[in-house]
């Protein structure tokens, strides 16, 4: 278990996540959490795990240029 690092809430309510619990869970800028309010003194912070390119996931992963919408569609119909 990490040791409990302390955040500052800044004035515009944003707090920073200690490099140690960054590295462990393997958090990247951009990435979407949640946040849950447990009780008056205590709060839930998670990944979302949402899929985070779902084109990727509807068409698979396209490797270079365009792709013909045509052939889009026929994708789109095959799953």
């Amino acid at each position: 278990m990490l040791k409990l690092d302390r955040s500052k809430v800044t004035a515009k309510y944003q707090i920073t996540i200690p490099r140690e619990v960054r590295e462990k869970i393997e958090v990247k800028p951009g990435e979407i959490v949640t946040v849950e309010a447990v009780s008056h003194d205590e709060i839930i912070l998670k990944r979302y795990s949402g899929i985070r390119n779902p084109l990727d996931t509807l068409i698979g992963k396209v490797s270079r240029g365009t792709v013909p919408v045509t052939e889009l569609e026929e994708k789109i119909e095959s799953r």
